[in-house]
């Protein structure tokens, strides 16, 4: 009877266990509750302040830190992204026809996936004009090939990964002295309902690419950052 006894709690203990495992929350459990809420130049100032909190010194914390001039309005989820190009970038016109420069873009658009990044090209028809816009992602395209590109015409806009953005500057195919704005594709969210920041992955090689140059060109005033 004792052992009987005994028995009987430890198996209501594993299925409260086992009960709590199955109630531990997904994120887009969290996220398919919540209403769509726009991103604003504050929750990219915390994300960065999160990342860095822990081991940097308060010096180089106040070094990453952005003011409100550095940003281009946030999208209020009421524009189609032409529409919000055109409000943040008036003088498109001008600045594509000025650009002569190779191995660079005038903008720089940032997203999740190679998907994604097709959906953005296509959904910016009515405000890219004639002007060359260049895939900037991993999938299907070689590094190299995206560097001979760069190298041998004049493209006015990339849009891409963080990560393969990433790598084109660190090897020298991708300059960012041309570049007037850089926009990341900040609110959409996949079939997931998960956000680019929302990917660890993603938002890793994102804080990489801003801590790399993007921060320190927007703090001297030649690069704005847009949140879509």
């Amino acid at each position: 009877p004792t052992e009987c006894f005994l028995s009987q709690p430890e198996e209501k203990q594993e299925s409260t266990v086992k009960a709590k495992r199955r109630k531990k929350k997904k994120i887009s459990d969290i996220l398919e509750k919540s209403a769509p809420k726009p991103g604003v130049p504050a929750d990219l100032q915390n994300l960065l302040s999160q990342h860095f909190g822990e081991n940097r010194s308060v010096i180089e914390i106040e070094e990453l830190k952005l003011s409100d001039s550095c940003f281009l309005p946030a999208n209020d989820l009421t524009h189609s992204f032409s529409s919000y190009l055109k409000e943040i970038c008036p003088k498109w016109a001008k600045l594509r026809k000025n650009h002569r420069e190779k191995k660079s873009v005038v903008m720089l658009v940032i997203c999740s996936s190679a998907l994604r990044s097709l959906e953005l090209i296509k959904s910016m028809t009515a405000f890219k004009g004639d002007c060359r816009v260049l895939k900037l992602f991993a999938k299907h395209i070689k590094i190299k090939e995206q560097m001979n590109m760069l190298e041998k015409g004049v493209f006015h806009i990339g849009v891409g990964t963080p990560g393969r953005v990433k790598a084109l500057v660190e090897q020298d195919g991708l300059f960012l002295n041309s570049t007037k704005y850089m926009i990341l594709d900040w609110n959409w969210r996949d079939q997931k309902l998960r956000r680019m920041m929302d990917i660890p992955e993603i938002k890793k090689e994102t804080i990489d690419l801003l801590e790399m140059s993007i921060i320190k060109l927007c703090r001297e005033g030649s690069v704005k950052l847009g949140l879509f």
